[in-house]
């Protein structure tokens, strides 16, 4: 071949998404220098549509091509027929374009449609998908020959005096590729989510915080590291948190909360490849941590932040908390009358004098009568009397 550069990879995929996979294809059909692709292994659905837009292709032996059928994250097959012909139209313009048989491109994406297999002498059938081995491949035109690894297929193309250059990713690369795979990073955000709540409601511990934190670094790095994550989307959390933390200290009827949410939420959501992935991603993952939260929160509710503005401390006299010079508790089985009504607490004159009483739970009118039960260094417990007819 003429050219002096040969961008050539390495096709081992065996899925992806649609999208991705469209965007790929667009930079290698954009190239201004020839390109090839070389398939080790199986180059399935997005792989096949990827290997297919490159202006050569080999293939190891043993490896596949093919089997493009458009399924759902579930793995099931989609029936729309909106979106298989546009996918099946997808990958018949990719074959087209590099002198393949476009037909055969449907027939790995649309189970309905009938092929005629030409150079292999059969038909594809309804119900049926294509996935072409390399022998087949190269019989039905889909590859320009066979080698064991990619320098093999370059000195194939006359180029072997051509320095190769191996682009591998780098461990930060590889990190991230694991930190932004769905299950992961889900995962990061219910640990961070959890995490955070956990430390904000049940303090002292220490390391459900850490976690969180780490596990909310982790999310931002590898979303970074991927380059889809900006400083805006870091700064944007960073404060959804602050003003969460100033919520459950200042009041601010919930303004502040609010803001804390929607910055969190934006935060979380730009950082990400895919925004409605992440809005899933992000529901699931904020509906498991708070029901950790409330679990945790249960466990140790004697420790919960609640407790701070919850007055534990009780006037009881077993406390020692007897008014000075005070004979209350002689008043007990003295009868008295309602001052005022009683719901359930209120003023009463028992043995001339006027206190503060309280039933135990019943609403009394004032005027009825009524007996002292108990008297707790400043509770005074009352019932109602049944007056004589």
């Amino acid at each position: 071949m003429p050219a002096q550069r040969l961008p050539c990879w390495r096709s081992i995929r065996r899925g992806g998404s649609l999208e991705s996979a469209e965007r790929i294809g667009e930079r290698i059909r954009s190239a201004k220098v020839p390109t090839m692709a070389f398939v080790k292994g199986k180059a399935a659905s997005a792989g096949a549509y990827i290997a297919l837009n490159a202006d050569r292709l080999y293939m190891s032996p043993g490896s596949t091509i093919g089997a493009a059928m458009v399924v759902n994250a579930a793995g099931e097959a989609v029936e729309s027929p909106k979106i298989v012909s546009f996918w099946s139209k997808q990958m018949s313009s990719a074959a087209e374009m590099n002198g393949r048989d476009g037909q055969i491109a449907v027939g790995m994406v649309d189970p309905n449609a009938v092929v005629e297999i030409k150079g292999l002498n059969r038909t594809k059938q309804k119900g049926e998908i294509i996935s072409l081995s390399a022998d087949e491949a190269l019989m039905a035109g889909y590859a320009e020959g066979q080698a064991e690894t990619a320098e093999q297929a370059i000195a194939a193309e006359g180029l072997a005096k051509l320095t190769v250059i191996h682009e591998n990713p780098t461990l930060a690369e590889r990190v991230s590729q694991a930190l932004t795979s769905p299950a992961v990073s889900t995962l990061l955000l219910i640990v961070g989510i959890a995490g955070v709540l956990i430390e904000l409601i049940v303090p002292g511990f220490g390391v459900p915080g850490i976690l969180g934190l780490l596990s909310f670094g982790l999310y931002f790095f590898g979303q970074q590291v991927a380059g889809f994550a900006g400083r805006e989307s870091i700064v944007l959390f960073v404060a959804g948190v602050v003003f969460i933390v100033l919520e459950m200290f200042v009041p601010s009827f919930g303004i502040l909360g609010l803001l804390g949410g929607a910055g969190i939420v934006s935060g979380v959501v730009t950082a990400a490849y895919d925004t409605g992935n992440a809005f899933e991603s992000l529901g699931y993952a904020l509906l498991i941590a708070l029901a950790l939260v409330v679990f945790v929160a249960y466990v140790f509710r004697k420790r919960g932040i609640w407790n701070r503005f919850i007055l534990q401390d009780r006037l009881t006299a077993e406390q020692g908390f007897v008014p000075s010079g005070d004979d209350r508790e002689l008043l007990v089985g003295s009868d008295g009358v309602t001052l005022s009504p009683l719901r359930p607490s209120g003023v009463a004159e028992i043995g001339g004098r006027r206190v503060d009483v309280i039933t135990s739970g019943q609403f009394l009118n004032a005027g009825q009568r009524i007996e002292v039960v108990s008297v707790d260094g400043t509770r005074i417990l009352v019932k109602a009397v049944q007056q004589e007819q």
